[in-house]
């Protein structure tokens, strides 16, 4: 074990230390909030700083992300060790070389600040939009919560890709992990070294398409063929969670800092638990510990490896008293029955007596308070918790999870104001078509606002 260090850097600097100490060939394209990554290793270059093998890595800026996973994986081809960093459309369009690299099965690992997906608006800030839009194409993700996971994350991956031969992306949040500066324990490069073995490097190299060693890859293939070939990498994926958890035993002996797939905290007899990846597991945690001392009988599990996604190790991390689980999800799946988390977890649970139910947080980088985790718990206290836990106050008024809040008494005015103000009306019942002066809202009528029923914005 090396002499420990630490250093103040953030999300993307972490990750970028360990991105440039192990790979030879970085394509970018710059996309918020990834960028940094990028200009690290591009300053490293500049300054002529080696990775752990002594070469000063190529780090070229493509035209768009596409031209930087065409090169990446142009580079990965020809025997390279190579990465990329990108987050949300940026991440979009490296998914056709995406599924090349995959299906290919090749050893690398994409850094991904996972960032919102514009729909109806451009949003530059955090939720897993963009990474749960490549969980088809066959990486392995695997995902950081804290700033020093995205460093130790970056070196385990890299450990797991190099003996696996599927690719991996890892991810964390934009801005919220991404940017946010913490005092760490720095990984070495003598930890580095002993972490990678050059024999699995040697490996990747001799995989290369050289007319030195002619092999055919990238061809294209008729019904007789393509559904063998591709039920044929089942075997790499099946071994892949058992590799993982190798790999961060071997990182827990040289740093002492110990991960795995699933990192069960709370009370032993827990009979309500919440499963959740990302920073949002941080909150949850410090409530989760909050609420145990005061008797609560709550849990949290928090995921790291997403895909392939380990039914045995997920079963073997929740406590055998739990009756409930609520599985919360950044980011929204509007024609699914339940977010991609949730529904990994429903499956997994399939034919137990555990009530699973499914939520939205944080879409966007919205704010998630401990508040709102224990309104989730809260919410699984009840005899038919609401299978979506996502509050709805008036129009447009989005809570992402329900939340505790105190109540404050109606006066009169106020009560009388509030059930006139929600009649309901039928639009399907026919009536006489308002004048324009009587359409209006009347102004003598009284607008309530109380603790629990925030005024309309839309009014």
């Amino acid at each position: 074990m090396s002499e420990k260090k630490m250093v103040t850097l953030d999300g993307n600097e972490g990750a970028a230390h360990c991105a440039h100490a192990l790979n030879e060939v970085i394509s970018i394209y710059p996309i918020t909030p990834s960028s940094p990554m990028g200009e690290w290793s591009d300053q490293w270059s500049a300054e002529e700083r080696p990775n752990i093998w002594g070469t000063v890595p190529l780090v070229e800026e493509m035209q768009s992300e596409a031209g930087a996973s065409g090169a990446y994986h142009g580079a990965l081809q020809a025997g390279a060790l190579g990465t990329t960093f990108t987050a949300s459309q940026g991440l979009l369009l490296m998914i056709p070389n995406m599924y090349k690299i995959a299906g290919e099965l090749t050893s690398t690992v994409m850094h991904v600040t996972a960032r919102s997906v514009a729909t109806h608006a451009l949003s530059i800030f955090g939720d897993h939009s963009d990474v749960m839009a490549v969980r088809n194409t066959g990486w392995a993700m695997l995902c950081s919560a804290t700033v020093q996971e995205s460093m130790d994350n970056a070196l385990i991956a890299q450990m797991a890709t190099l003996e696996g031969k599927v690719p991996v992306l890892h991810f964390f949040d934009g801005f919220r992990t991404s940017h946010e500066e913490m005092k760490i324990e720095e990984v070495s490069y003598e930890t580095m070294r002993a972490c990678i073995d050059d024999e699995l490097v040697r490996e990747h190299r001799y995989s290369r398409l050289s007319p030195d060693a002619p092999f055919v890859r990238g061809t294209a293939q008729n019904p007789d063929v393509f559904f063998q070939s591709r039920e044929g990498a089942n075997r790499y994926y099946a071994d892949m969670p058992d590799i993982f958890q190798s790999a961060m035993d071997k990182f827990a002996k040289e740093t002492g800092r110990q991960y795995h797939l699933f990192d069960y905290y709370g009370a032993e007899d827990a009979e309500r638990v919440i499963v959740i990846m990302g920073s949002g597991a941080a909150v949850a945690r410090e409530t989760v510990e909050h609420l145990v001392k005061q008797g609560e009988k709550v849990g949290l599990l928090i995921v790291r490896l997403f895909r392939p996604f380990d039914v045995k190790r997920f079963l073997g991390a929740l406590p055998g008293t739990v009756k409930r689980i609520a599985v919360l999800d950044r980011c929204k799946d509007p024609a699914a029955i339940c977010e991609p988390l949730c529904a990994d977890v429903r499956e997994a649970l399939n034919g137990r007596d555990i009530t699973v139910v499914g939520g939205r947080y944080g879409l966007s980088s919205k704010d998630f308070t401990p508040a709102m985790v224990k309104g989730v718990y809260d919410e699984l206290k009840k005899l038919a918790p609401q299978r979506q836990l996502h509050h709805r106050y008036r129009r447009r008024r989005h809570l992402h999870s329900p939340t505790t809040r105190p109540s404050t008494p109606k006066t009169p005015r106020q009560s009388a104001a509030s059930s006139t103000a929600s009649a309901p009306t039928a639009p399907w019942a026919p009536t006489k078509t308002p004048s324009k002066s009587s359409a209006r809202r009347p102004t003598s009528t009284p607008r309530a606002t109380t603790a629990t029923t925030p005024k309309n914005p839309a009014a």
